[in-house]
């Protein structure tokens, strides 16, 4: 009976998408820093739903409830050592320790090889599956009142903090805004540049050509407590930066400070939703 209800609830989703695929999930809204737009780098056709309608968000949300907590193979809640903190007596989990599902592109297929091959229908089913949890992990987010337009510029201004920290080997301050792992991997990536150059230069030239998300994902810590999660957003920034490294007698030996240089970057934000005072930190970064 179980089973039955099960796939009754996930057939009507999976129905439900088919319809609106094409249209509904190609739609994503790109936000663009004060307006600033580049010809650059060109869009992917698959999007994320979360601009969609009430509806939608219902459906998405159902079914991915299913996918993540009935049908995946093992708990997420096992799936890797986390990172934890004592607090007195308890124990308080700060990061999952790990990029869940990190963000891949994937290359386009025609739409006659989606609908009318196997190969298709299997890459349509997991693109759908991967649209329903990001739809459901921005919907959970949302309701601790989550703003996409304001998370944006809270990313932008992360981006250049972490950034000029990184540049500067500020390790007590970059402590702060990154997760434990980020850290202990910022911290290797800070001491191996120094061995090279003694100094660098690095900004940010604003407003920033673009950004947007390309990635939602909630990592839950206990499947009969859906609050006690992690959500973590994957953000592909496309900047403007100068760029200057120098030796320890204050030679310039690489990049040029007077000159702008297009950089491509995908990030990957974490943020807890069960911790008072929890705030959004860097949890890995995407080779691109």
């Amino acid at each position: 009976m179980r089973f039955n209800t099960i796939r009754s609830l996930y057939h009507q989703s999976s129905s439900f998408l088919s319809r609106g695929y094409s249209s509904g999930f190609s739609n994503i809204q790109q936000f663009h820093v004060q307006g600033v737009t580049s010809c650059l780098y060109k869009t992917e056709n698959n999007a994320l739903p979360w601009t969609c309608r009430n509806t939608m968000t219902h459906r998405s949300t159902m079914a991915a409830e299913l996918l993540i907590f009935l049908n995946d193979k093992k708990s997420l809640s096992t799936q890797a050592t986390t990172q934890v903190r004592k607090v007195g007596a308890q124990v308080s989990m700060t990061s999952p320790g790990f990029v869940y599902e990190p963000y891949a592109p994937r290359e386009p297929i025609p739409f006659w090889k989606r609908y009318f091959t196997r190969t298709g229908w299997t890459r349509t089913k997991e693109d759908i599956k991967s649209e329903l949890k990001s739809a459901y992990a921005i919907a959970k987010l949302r309701k601790s009142g989550y703003s996409k337009n304001q998370f944006y510029k809270e990313a932008v201004e992360l981006y250049r903090e972490i950034n000029t920290l990184i540049a500067n080997g500020d390790k007590t301050s970059l402590r702060k805004a990154v997760t434990e792992n980020m850290f202990s991997a910022l911290k290797n990536e800070i001491k191996q540049r120094e061995s090279i150059w003694s100094n660098l230069y690095w900004e940010l030239v604003e407003p920033i050509v673009k950004i947007r998300t390309l990635r939602a994902r909630m990592i839950g810590v206990d499947k009969n407590d859906l609050n006690k999660a992690f959500i973590q957003l994957t953000l592909e920034f496309l900047t403007k930066e100068k760029f200057e490294a120098y030796d320890s007698k204050g030679a310039v030996v690489a990049g040029d400070k007077n000159k702008e240089v297009l950089v491509r970057s995908i990030w990957v934000f974490e943020k807890s939703l069960f911790h008072t005072g929890a705030h959004w930190r860097l949890c890995g970064r995407i080779k691109v």
